[in-house]
């Protein structure tokens, strides 16, 4: 198999990665994370025109890319810059939902996602659910012509600044089940829907939502009652790919100032990174990062099949190697670096703060190790 990017990808990775190097800095960059919108319209609005949006849907979709190495290209350059800009939550999670689910009508939501005019957010993970997919208690019940959602939900990413919800709700089944679960399509301004923003740890803004009685007409059902499991389940994993792939560039990064440090900083009247212990420590720390990306790489390749197993194995084992690897480096990389790499002032300790909250996203190591073990079983049996 052939790895190497189409043309069009490597022209779409340069033209990202030299806009995040030049207008992406890291001053500006901590303020748009710690501003009290969570990010910039403005750079939201030059990402989408750069075409960083639109790679991310597919040409049927009004899109021009959409496959799994279209979601690494980009996501690597924006790990680059740490961006904080909605792409993940409304473009891969919300927008892959109603690009894979949803009618005629609700596709017509999707070129306004594409230009940026419309950030949507989506609203699956619950106070209580941890990592698992299927665990959803939020209810959604038939009244007259619509429906009726309670509940709520938890750490939605960039929830203040979006117009629409993609809603998961439990139609039938138990609290666990895979089957009875749906997806509605939620505008912001809906009476009895609470949106509470929070400062996420390594930047931006995420929400917690409470819907109260929050009623949308028959039309909000995103694809088939009950059936919303195999849509949650790739929009997720097209997630898992995109965290990996911002993994990467992170560490790229990170690997990169430790190296210009260790070449710089003497001791003994020279540079610390002549010494052999050292050397050996970043060497390390290069073939656990090749390693990585090999991992990455395998997702991507696996994020279109049509064998589930097949590509939620490879998402798994490229989610808990990141998880890993991302772990690894940012240890490395501020001990190598002495007491300076925790500072706030360095870029270096924001970016192994970002390492270490990846791991923690659409599933831990943890999780995604003991996912891996059990789709393994599945095959067996």
């Amino acid at each position: 198999m052939n790895f190497e990017h189409t043309e069009d990808r490597r022209m779409l990775a340069d033209t990202l990665n030299r806009y995040v190097a030049e207008q992406y800095g890291f001053e500006a960059r901590n303020r748009i994370a710690q501003s009290a919108e969570g990010y910039s319209a403005a750079q939201w609005a030059q990402f989408a025109e750069l075409g960083a949006v639109g790679a991310l849907f597919s040409e049927a979709d009004g899109g021009y890319g959409g496959a799994g190495f279209d979601l690494a290209v980009v996501f690597e350059s924006l790990g680059r810059g740490l961006v904080v800009e909605p792409l993940l939550g409304s473009a891969v999670l919300a927008g892959g939902a109603i690009a894979r689910a949803g009618s005629e009508a609700q596709r017509e939501l999707l070129p306004a996602l594409i230009d940026g005019s419309t950030i949507a957010a989506f609203a699956h993970g619950e106070p209580e659910s941890g990592y698992a997919l299927a665990h959803v208690a939020t209810s959604a019940r038939r009244a007259d012509n619509g429906w009726v959602l309670n509940g709520a939900k938890a750490v939605v990413l960039q929830g203040e600044a979006a117009s629409l919800f993609v809603v998961s709700a439990r139609t039938s089944g138990a609290q666990t089940d895979e089957q009875g679960l749906s997806l509605f399509l939620v505008p912001a301004a809906t009476p009895g829907l609470t949106v509470r923003g929070l400062p996420a740890i390594d930047g931006g803004r995420v929400a917690e939502l409470s819907l109260a009685n929050v009623t949308v007409p028959a039309d909000a059902l995103l694809g088939a009652e009950g059936q919303a499991f195999a849509t949650i389940e790739h929009a997720v994993g097209r997630g898992v790919l995109a965290l990996c792939a911002e993994a990467l560039g992170a560490m790229d990064v990170a690997r990169q100032a430790t190296l210009e440090y260790l070449q710089t900083r003497k001791q003994f009247g020279v540079p610390i990174g002549s010494f052999q212990a050292l050397q050996h420590r970043m060497a390390d720390v290069l073939l656990e990062i090749e390693q990585a990306r090999s991992a990455v790489i395998n997702a991507a390749a696996a994020v279109d099949g049509d064998d589930r197993i097949a590509r939620e194995k490879a998402l798994s084992a490229a989610k808990f190697t990141i998880g890993r690897v991302g772990t690894l480096v940012a240890e490395e990389s501020i001990q190598l670096h002495g007491g300076i790499g925790m500072t706030w002032e360095l870029p270096l300790s924001h970016y192994a703060k970002r390492l270490v909250m990846i791991d923690h996203q659409l599933g831990d190591e943890d999780f995604h190790l003991e996912r891996y073990i059990a789709l393994g079983k599945e095959i067996a049996a």
